[in-house]
């Protein structure tokens, strides 16, 4: 492919286009051999009508709410050069518009970025994991970016349309992607990774979640473990040591690995571990680290990230100096002050093993042991046949942390509640709420001034307009 250099991206030719999306058909059909088409520079890739920009090669995708080949036409409107259809497209407003027709438009979009990443020359690193990893893809491209420059995604674009938009949106600096692949059923992984061909991939660790589309904790390790499939001989695949199945699940694959964790054995590890509210503090090799992040789940993904930047030739100075200036991770144990209240913001997702962590963060917020801690519980998804009892062993270890208030926001967090009051030896209240709304409309009634509030839930339940909530009543 010939490939020349653009200040937004690298350009291709449509010409190239069409054999690399495999296109079985062309329209109009002299467009191959039309010189107007066939040197025509496509400058970048598109599968929103709205935001389609001069030049760019617009892939219409069906989803669930909406179909792309509904919106081709805003898109040439919008000055695409070209567009990947899976449908015929008839009328006269394409008669001059030049579609590709392939079988799959997102297997088409994954085949684009594949042969992206391959002549770009950038390096990849690709993040799995049940939870944490935003955090580490956040914490890596933080630190990465003070000596590379490293292009991440925008938001938690981790899927099959996702993950290529991640990697077609790279500009000919980029030296480096972080990139994260997420998976809610088995194979989705390897097909990620084949993609992205990573140099360095990581696993932040296996717990129960998506169990719907998995079933056991074994499928999942072998789902995250997948991750190395896409590794070239040269490539690193960095493991959590502390988690026995996937370190038996990547050693029976054969492949050799590099550990981090708190395990004696582990390749990267630290030490001297301290909370202090919404800052964690640790040692690694001497050095001492200030995170500005709470909790022991981003102390974890802090070392994951940590044995990622070594791997680039970033020393440990280099890195704790890196991260003192993290930013917030939107809606993931996102400390927030609205008044009076200390609020924890962690409502973008949830499963056992996140909730087990927000709640080790709350416990921590008031080192005086002076405020009242109150969690808002939205269920756990996608969880199959353990849901219940999964939400009923949450529910247990809620009295733990010293929770003197559950909220409990849908029918499977009520669940949580009974488990919460039965098991609780202090005084606990729960509340239950049908929905998010009906919980908003009460939380005046229930939250007072200096309150600790968690609040966490699955994305279905929606849970940030809680927090929204909390704002109005409180700044």
């Amino acid at each position: 492919m010939e490939l020349s250099k653009d200040k937004e991206m690298i350009r291709f030719s449509i010409t190239d286009l069409v054999r690399i999306v495999r296109s079985s058909a062309v329209a109009p059909e002299t467009a191959i051999r039309d010189t107007q088409y066939a040197i025509r520079d496509v400058t970048g890739v598109s599968t929103d009508s709205r935001t389609t920009k001069a030049g760019d090669c617009f892939f219409a995708i069906a989803g669930e709410n909406f179909d792309g080949h509904d919106y081709v036409s805003d898109a040439f409107a919008k000055g695409a050069a070209c567009a990947v259809v899976g449908k015929e497209l008839d009328g006269d407003e394409f008669a001059d518009k030049c579609l590709l027709r392939v079988e799959d438009t997102v297997k088409a979009l994954g085949e684009l970025a594949r042969e992206y990443r391959r002549e770009a020359g950038f390096k990849v690193v690709a993040i799995t994991g049940s939870a944490g990893k935003t955090t580490t893809r956040q914490i890596c491209y933080h630190a990465l970016s003070r000596r590379f420059g490293v292009h991440q995604s925008p938001k938690s674009f981790n899927n099959k349309i996702g993950l290529p938009l991640t990697l077609l949106g790279a500009g000919p600096d980029t030296e480096i992607v972080v990139a994260e692949l997420g998976s809610n059923h088995p194979g989705e992984i390897s097909y990620l990774t084949g993609i992205a061909i990573p140099d360095i991939a990581v696993v932040t660790n296996v717990h129960p979640a998506h169990l719907e589309g998995f079933g056991d904790l074994q499928t999942i390790a072998n789902e995250k473990s997948s991750i190395s499939e896409g590794l070239p001989p040269q490539g690193v695949l960095i493991i959590n040591a502390d988690i026995d199945i996937l370190v038996e699940t990547c050693r029976a694959g054969g492949a050799a690995f590099v550990t981090f964790g708190k395990s004696d054995g582990a390749d990267y590890r630290l030490s001297n571990i301290r909370f202090d509210g919404p800052v964690s503090r640790f040692t690694i090799d001497g050095t001492e680290v200030r995170l500005p992040l709470a909790g022991p789940g981003n102390v974890e993904n802090a070392l994951a990230a940590w044995t990622v930047c070594s791997q680039f030739g970033l020393t440990i100075d280099d890195f704790a100096q890196a991260i003192k200036t993290l930013p917030a991770v939107s809606m993931r144990s996102e400390v927030l002050q609205i008044g009076t209240l200390t609020v924890l913001s962690d409502c973008y997702n949830a499963n056992p093993a996140s909730m087990k962590n927000a709640l080790d963060i709350l416990a921590k917020l008031d080192p005086t042991g002076t405020r009242r801690l109150v969690f808002i519980c939205g269920d756990m998804a996608e969880l199959g046949p353990q849901t219940e009892r999964l939400h009923a062993e949450l529910g247990a270890s809620v009295p733990q942390t010293g929770v003197e208030l559950l909220l409990a926001v849908g029918k499977l967090s009520q669940i949580t509640a009974d488990s919460a009051a039965a098991s609780a030896e202090h005084d606990l209240r729960t509340k239950c709420f049908d929905n998010t709304l009906s919980a908003c409309n009460n939380l005046h009634e229930f939250i007072k001034d200096y309150d600790i509030i968690l609040v966490k839930g699955s994305r279905t339940a929606g849970l940030e307009t809680a927090v929204e909530k909390l704002n109005e009543l409180f700044s």
